[in-house]
């Protein structure tokens, strides 16, 4: 084979690889789920609540981006997790202003009924252009509570035993998680919703015993295999997807997410969790 003809077929194998993924990043992973099962393991933890499970559902970005009927399609799906509780970290829309609440409501109502209830807290997006319009987050949380899904603002909320507690977006001026750490008790189990995987370093979490779960990475959306994504909307770079040990008694999750700010993921698929409550 002649140099020139090795050249011409490599230039060609080269652009049909590149095309193939490009178009396997932009068509078919940003809506393949995985369904990521793991123990969540509670010192403490009351025996009527072992083998329960929660599913956590994060970033959904209802909005101008997102494809609707496989948003809502994948809402419907979440009956066959059979969840008992569930968790929403955040994020529910991509918006402006309030032109996206219709479609992250509809979304919303696609979910099934959990038996212990469902809970909430707001993601940086969810307060509109610029993170800080809390009329916006206010109007799509009064719909959500109307929904019975309790959005947790600073506060903890106690479910046979089991503490789940939630605090505001850290970029949104309402992040206090000192106010809902005052309020947990010490002595029982609990599980902590927070958007924004840098709100875990806080200080005021070092009294806290349990779970943190959180969103807004979307694990950076597109990584090489074997390494780190390189571009992730955190302070903290290590805080990308998985699982974080924070110190004695205190772990994170962060779950990337299903829906996306552009249409692309690669090494990166869309996410729901399903944990189950075990004991210590």
């Amino acid at each position: 084979m002649s140099r020139r003809r090795f050249l011409r077929r490599s230039v060609k194998a080269t652009t049909a690889v590149a095309v193939g993924s490009f178009g396997y990043a932009w068509r078919i992973e940003p809506h393949w789920v995985e369904i990521v099962r793991r123990p969540l393991p509670l010192a403490d933890l009351s025996p009527g609540l072992i083998g329960k499970r929660i599913v956590q559902i994060s970033d959904i970005h209802a909005g101008p981006v997102v494809d609707q009927r496989w948003l809502v399609d994948v809402m419907e799906q979440v009956a066959e997790l059979e969840p008992d509780l569930i968790a929403l970290t955040g994020d529910f829309m991509t918006c402006l202003g309030e032109e996206s609440i219709p479609k992250a409501l509809e979304a919303i109502d696609a979910l099934p009924r959990a038996p212990l209830g469902a809970f909430a807290v707001m993601g940086n997006h969810d307060y509109g252009r610029g993170f800080r319009q809390h009329r916006i987050a206010d109007k799509l949380g009064n719909e959500l509570q109307r929904r019975q899904i309790r959005v947790l603002s600073n506060e903890v909320a106690d479910i046979e035993g089991l503490q789940v507690a939630g605090v505001d977006d850290l970029w949104s001026r309402r992040f206090a998680p000192e106010r809902m750490l005052n309020d947990l008790d010490g002595d029982s189990p609990a599980i902590a919703l927070c958007h924004n995987p840098d709100g875990a370093d806080h200080a005021a979490w070092h009294r806290f015993q349990g779970w943190i779960l959180a969103g807004h990475t979307h694990g950076g959306q597109c990584k090489a295999p074997f390494f780190r994504p390189p571009i992730v909307p955190v302070r903290n770079k290590r805080y990308y997807a998985g699982e974080y040990d924070l110190g004695p008694g205190r772990r994170m999750y962060v779950n990337r997410g299903l829906g996306y700010l552009r249409r692309i993921r690669f090494n990166v698929r869309p996410e729901l969790t399903v944990f189950t409550l075990s004991a210590v």
